[in-house]
């Protein structure tokens, strides 16, 4: 598709009119509880930018949650996809399988993290794609318990929910909720005044010791990074020091970085980081550009434990999906993209420390790559203010900026701009949430 203008235009008040009438639509045709965060109704988005039914022009700050991460309708993508599509749309690979599925099965084992032999299994969503983590790792263990920490979330599926901590809105009225799921304190260094993650670390295995026993223990499942529970970094160490615990304690040491992965941290996974190597890890989002994919690469051993017929869907893997993995991949590695994430990051934090600065309700700006949040708090406190986030948030929206709210106090900015992005929309949207932070 030919590149759109890389500009903000603002031709309607945000929503506009036609916007209005879909939503209308919307609210008649669409069950209430899938809401939307922006009813503003897309026709046409690349590089940095998402036009609307009434003709304006949106910054993008969201990527549709951490999804289009090498940009909407990549051309590689665009044209990976349709040649497939001229092809076949569908065997389902457990039927008649197809050379794509285990093309991303061989790029999955050769880019994450380890150089040890691994396996790969697709599926459709991060949600499914962590219940089969869990299936693996219990199967390989035969243990049952599992492990996830405060402040996490991991989908919407039944054991997914069980995972996340958040009740609202990921919980309320779902119980009950899958069992031998328990919680471990993370490492949150804004909150806890913590910066040894060693010690953090230390906290966690205490409680997981105490409660669960390593006896008991199928998997840890963490994110690198926290998404949803508001863009938490932990402390250095702190990640390391959980691997190593599993590693001696026969636990299989599951990453999800369905939010972190395929450059969006400024390397190609988060786990590389601090050279933490998962025994499994979960991939999703990023991973297809758009279309529904995601995975779960491990090593051999464990990704083998399950009997033939116990991993598996009907459309996990589809052809297109595949094809679209391929081309964001190889866009990754032709593009630098990874280089692209960190400077994205540099700017964004300079620009956000330097507001900091001059705002003390920016109680941190964190993050790594382009996955940055600001967290607002009262002045000279840690005091969540998630009404100043909404009316950030619903500000920068009204101005034609999409940027996303998260955290488990509902008081986090997150920032997760496409790595296509130009630096002159990044400091436009930069200027307009300051100029909106001011005035708030």
């Amino acid at each position: 598709m030919p590149q759109l203008p890389q500009e903000r235009r603002l031709i309607t008040a945000i929503p506009g009119p036609r916007s209005l009438e879909l939503q209308a639509r919307k609210t008649a045709a669409v069950a209430r509880g899938v809401g939307t965060v922006m009813p503003v109704y897309a026709v046409a988005a690349n590089g940095g930018v998402v036009v609307d039914v009434d003709g304006n022009s949106l910054i993008d700050f969201g990527s549709g949650i951490a999804v289009t991460t090498v940009g909407n309708s990549a051309p590689a993508v665009v044209t990976a996809v349709q040649d497939q599509l001229a092809a076949f749309t569908h065997t389902c690979f457990m039927v008649t399988p197809y050379d794509g599925y285990v093309r991303v099965a061989e790029a999955l084992n050769r880019i994450t993290p380890g150089d040890h032999a691994k396996r790969t299994a697709l599926f459709n969503s991060g949600a499914e794609a962590v219940e089969n983590a869990v299936k693996i790792a219990r199967s390989f263990t035969r243990k049952q318990a599992v492990v996830a920490f405060d402040h996490a979330y991991h989908g919407r599926t039944n054991l997914t929910m069980a995972l996340t901590a958040k009740n609202q809105p990921y919980k309320s009225g779902f119980g009950p909720f899958a069992g031998e799921v328990y919680r471990a304190p993370t490492s949150d260094p804004f909150r806890d005044h913590e910066l040894d993650g060693a010690v953090t670390a230390r906290r966690a295995i205490e409680v997981i010791e105490k409660q669960v026993g390593a006896e008991n223990l199928a998997a840890v499942v963490i994110e690198p990074i926290q998404g949803e529970g508001g863009f938490v970094v932990p402390a250095p160490g702190f990640l390391p020091a959980l691997a190593q615990w599993c590693r001696d304690n026969g636990v299989v040491f599951v990453a999800d970085e369905v939010q972190t992965g395929f450059a969006r941290t400024g390397d190609l996974f988060a786990c590389d980081h601090e050279g933490v190597v998962p025994d499994l890890i979960v991939t999703a989002k990023g991973i297809a550009g758009g279309l529904p994919l995601a995975a779960v690469t491990g090593r051999a051993e464990i990704m083998d434990a399950p009997h033939v017929g116990g991993l598996g869907g009907t459309y996990g893997g589809n052809p297109l999906a595949c094809a679209a993995a391929l081309a964001v991949i190889d866009t990754i590695e032709t593009e630098n993209l990874v280089d692209r994430a960190r400077a994205i990051g540099d700017l964004m934090t300079e620009r956000l420390k330097a507001t900091q600065a001059a705002d003390k309700r920016l109680g941190d700006v964190r993050g790594r790559g382009a996955m940055i949040a600001v967290e607002l708090v009262a002045p000279g406190t840690n005091e969540p203010d998630a009404d100043l986030t909404r009316r950030v948030a619903a500000a920068a929206h009204a101005q034609g900026l999409i940027v996303l709210t998260c955290g488990t106090f509902g008081n986090v900015l997150r920032f997760l701009p496409p790595l296509s992005i130009p630096d002159q929309l990044l400091t436009e949207g930069l200027d307009l949430l300051d100029a909106i932070l001011k005035e708030s």
